[in-house]
């Protein structure tokens, strides 16, 4: 039996700012870093940093790859020489 969906309007993204193509798809960019971890493996350690995501929540950031990251959006790293 199905029951009525009674949704939030809050969690509602309003289409006219995502720029939706034809596809009904967008690209995803970067905002900001909101923080850092390292993870230590057996011979190595793995570099993370949380991205928010424009047009998503706090709670929707996600950890990616330092390395990845930094080859798709060099831009949103500071040039400091001592970071990695």
């Amino acid at each position: 039996m199905l029951k009525k969906c009674i949704g939030d309007p809050v969690s509602i993204i309003p289409l006219e700012g995502l720029g939706v193509d034809e596809s009904l798809s967008y690209e995803e960019v970067p905002i900001e870093i909101l923080d850092r971890q390292v993870k230590r493996l057996r011979n190595k350690e793995v570099v993370s940093v949380k991205v928010l995501w424009r047009n998503h929540l706090v709670e929707g950031a996600t950890w990616e790859a330092v390395a990845d990251m930094k080859s798709q959006y060099p831009y949103i790293f500071p040039s400091t020489p001592n970071q990695t």
